[in-house]
């Protein structure tokens, strides 16, 4: 080696798979100055992982795993995510213990204590996780209505669930279901992203009639446009445009002229307008329907 040339780093092949502990980086000829370096991220008391592995949240529930007691089960966002749901899965990571499991806390975790059915605990990508029925069950609890609504929008749309296997958990006498058949009638299968859903249950939650959601309008030559929300009564669309939008503006010009051709009225919507200004968007919708 040249003289002021620096060091590489020593990096085991054994230890760059996975997560691995101080005893495996020992036995792989790691120091422990040398597992303090550059090279290698810590994830919790005792668990470690090279850097070159993307630090994704599969990899973050697998560390908190490993911390958490026997028979803890991901729950939460933590279980959407494990489900495929598009959530925030480690701010912080949820997990379900036993009542008299005699762990209080964990750093990065948050524990929730209940007893878990057999048919409430399932593997998702390898991991314990809360089932698909009880996760949704357990973020309307927690979560506001809005965003329990548009969680449940989600699951129904993949087809991770059904609206009958969730009626059938909503049985009477369970604790706190009240709330969970709330987010049930006001879910729809059809709602095709989380920001129609919210921009749906504003109308909803302001007042106005339920709009139909992602209907098919029809001309003489067959289906010939669909709208992400609709009135028929006033014959009213209203679009969500999102982030897709700026790569299909010609398109959705020419869709609206035609739209506005036709004799529908044609109501368009971002996310600023559904979370920063949700008042006047409401008073826009309103008006239409009360002219």
């Amino acid at each position: 080696m040249l003289h002021g040339m620096p060091r590489r780093p020593c990096i085991p092949a054994a230890l760059t798979s996975g997560l691995f502990t101080r005893e495996d980086a020992r036995r792989a000829g790691l120091t422990r100055a040398q597992l303090q370096g550059r090279s290698w991220r810590r994830l919790g008391h005792d668990v470690f992982a090279w850097k070159g592995l993307a630090d994704d949240p599969l990899l973050r529930l697998a560390a908190a795993r490993r911390r958490l007691p026997p028979g803890a089960v991901f729950s939460g966002p933590a279980a959407a995510w494990l489900h495929g749901l598009d959530v925030q899965p480690c701010a912080p990571i949820e997990a379900t213990v036993e009542p008299g499991c005699g762990v209080s806390a964990r750093g990065g975790i948050r524990l929730r204590r209940s007893i878990l059915a057999a048919d409430e605990i399932v593997v998702r990508r390898a991991l314990p996780a809360t089932s698909i029925v009880r996760t949704l069950f357990d973020l309307s609890k927690s979560w506001s209505l809005i965003e329990a609504v548009v969680i449940v929008d989600c699951a129904l749309h993949m087809g991770l669930v059904g609206k009958a296997e969730l009626c059938a958990a909503a049985r009477p006498g369970r604790r706190d279901v009240r709330k969970f058949r709330q987010v049930i009638d006001l879910a729809e299968p059809k709602a095709e992203s989380q920001m129609e859903s919210r921009l749906r249950m504003l109308f909803v939650l302001g007042g106005l009639p339920r709009p139909q959601v992602q209907v098919d309008l029809h001309n003489a030559s067959g289906v010939w446009a669909r709208a992400d929300l609709y009135y028929p009564s006033h014959r009213l669309v209203i679009e969500y445009d999102g982030g897709s939008h700026r790569t299909s503006l010609i398109q959705d010009d020419r869709r609206q002229n035609e739209l506005l051709s036709a004799g529908y009225k044609l109501l368009r919507y971002t996310a600023p307008d559904v979370l920063r200004t949700p008042e006047l968007t409401l008073a826009q919708v309103r008006g239409v329907l009360l002219s």
